[in-house]
């Protein structure tokens, strides 16, 4: 399991209960062929938390991103669900990623020799005249590695940004840790669009009643975040 993987598990471990409305669409059931093209990264991985998470991102930079896993061991699951405008960096490069991919026409998976399971992943591209997808566990295909990559950072920062919320609102003497791993992470590109969660950082960093430290560490990584999203 690579590190941003386990820091989702580890993340969903912690004991944070978290809780979203479901919304009254639903985006993977739609059966018209969507306006503006559209890439959608999936991961199921049953013995992972989240169990089931799903990042659609299109043309123009609207983003989704929608999980479901048991907070708790005793938990049935608990959907979460984020919205979100994309950095023009990230989603250019996602969509260039697609294109030399040749939009998920063929088979990707790696079958030559006995890998670890990492979980089921779906990369799907549509347009008004496609509708192309390719599963894998593993993939020797550098823009294979490279779009999976961005998918679990961008992931990774959603699940962060729900752990927040809880600490934020039940256990805030628990953020400063929280936050700490998120700068460390940060700091070696682990994390992408931090830039995404700004609003729930400005919370934090601005709130008197939140511990300095914590609130110190929110206002550094919004400055990586713009930075990030700048590059």
């Amino acid at each position: 399991m690579g590190r941003i993987a386990a820091t989702l598990f580890l993340l969903a471990m912690a004991g944070f209960g978290a809780t979203a409305r479901r919304q009254s669409a639903d985006l993977s059931s739609k059966v018209s062929a969507p306006t503006l093209p559209v890439v959608t990264f999936t991961q199921d991985f049953p013995e992972s938390t989240p169990s089931h998470y799903s990042l659609r991102v299109a043309k123009d930079g609207s983003a989704r991103y929608e999980s479901m896993g048991k907070l708790t061991p005793e938990a049935e699951g608990d959907p979460f669900s984020y919205s979100f405008t994309m950095s023009a960096a990230d989603l250019n490069r996602i969509f260039e990623l697609a294109a030399s991919a040749r939009y998920f026409d063929r088979d990707v998976d790696y079958k030559k020799g006995r890998q670890a399971n990492t979980g089921k992943k779906t990369l799907l591209y549509e347009d008004s005249t496609r509708h192309q997808k390719t599963e894998y566990n593993y993939s020797t295909r550098s823009e294979i590695q490279q779009l999976t990559k961005s998918f679990q950072s961008i992931a990774l920062t959603m699940e962060f940004a729900r752990h927040l919320q809880y600490f934020r609102r039940y256990q805030p003497l628990a953020l400063e840790e929280d936050l700490k791993r998120m700068e460390e992470m940060a700091k070696e590109n682990d994390l992408k669009e931090l830039q995404a969660i700004a609003p729930l950082l400005e919370d934090i960093a601005e709130d008197k009643t939140i511990l300095n430290v914590a609130r110190v560490r929110a206002q550094r990584l919004l400055a990586l975040g713009v930075k990030a999203s700048s590059e």
